[in-house]
């Protein structure tokens, strides 16, 4: 084992002991400064956690969300420089927590907080020039190869939880007692400009989206949404999709793992 590890594995785990070799330029003790730093790094990081997840803290509050963020920092260290995505396995390590299982719905809420960092820092891509689109919608031999990809920040996130609303009402959006945690939600979650966006969608729609970023024909997500539910409206959910600038462009020629499900 390298040194590099050894000291890194000694830095998150306070159990193990200061590594060797550790000096200090004023004769202070190497394993007391070492704790010292130690302890900052580990505050560092939970508090990277808490910006990312603010609402998860709010509904644990502070001492049992730094108590929580504790364990999993010295569990899963950071693995990348960029510290804007530290935490993407969150939700997962929430979900498993047992402490947490108090509020079923922690974990889902995590994920749609990770969602909305990754969709704004996703790449930016143009929308697509409405004009082409009509065209190859207008364009009947054309349909069952037809596919919409969407830009880079959209995201679905499906919960038997009503993760949107909990979410709005702690952005002062709702009254929290308005709000019926067990009602099952899909969120899209997406960046227009600058700005990141949630929108709850019902479970068709949801699935419509979803088998586009699978790479299905829009024939095919069309057919599996109208199956899920004989009232999905593709036009307006096309629209909605062009309001809100999310289809990039349109490829042609079904992909080798289209299927239906």
């Amino acid at each position: 084992m390298s040194y590099q590890t050894t000291f890194a594995q000694a830095l998150l785990n306070p159990e193990l002991p200061c590594p060797g070799c550790l000096t200090t330029c004023n004769g202070s003790d190497p394993a007391t400064r070492f704790a010292v730093y130690r302890n900052n790094v580990t505050v560092s990081l939970i508090d990277a956690l808490a910006d990312t997840f603010p609402v998860v803290q709010e509904m644990v509050g502070e001492d049992f969300f730094r108590a929580m963020a504790k364990v999993f920092v010295q569990a899963q260290p950071p693995r990348s420089r960029l510290m804007a995505y530290y935490g993407d396995q969150f939700a997962d390590f929430v979900s498993s927590f047992p402490p947490a299982a108090l509020v079923p719905y922690l974990a889902d809420v995590a994920r749609l907080e990770m969602a909305r960092v990754q969709a704004y820092h996703a790449a930016d891509v143009p929308p697509i020039n409405t004009d082409i689109l009509h065209h190859a919608l207008a364009e009947p031999e054309q349909l069952t190869v037809l596919s919409l990809v969407l830009h880079p920040s959209v995201q679905v996130l499906s919960s038997p939880y009503a993760i949107d609303s909990l979410w709005a009402a702690h952005q002062g959006a709702l009254c929290i007692s308005t709000v019926d945690p067990d009602v099952p939600q899909a969120v899209l979650v997406f960046r227009h400009g600058l700005d990141v966006d949630t929108l709850a969608l019902d479970a068709a729609t949801a699935l419509f989206v979803t088998r586009l970023q699978d790479g299905v024909s829009l024939l095919v997500a069309t057919g599996e949404a109208s199956t899920m539910d004989a009232e999905f409206d593709l036009t307006h959910t096309l629209g909605l999709l062009l309001r809100w600038q999310l289809i990039t462009h349109t490829t042609f020629g079904a992909p080798p793992h289209e299927h239906t499900h």
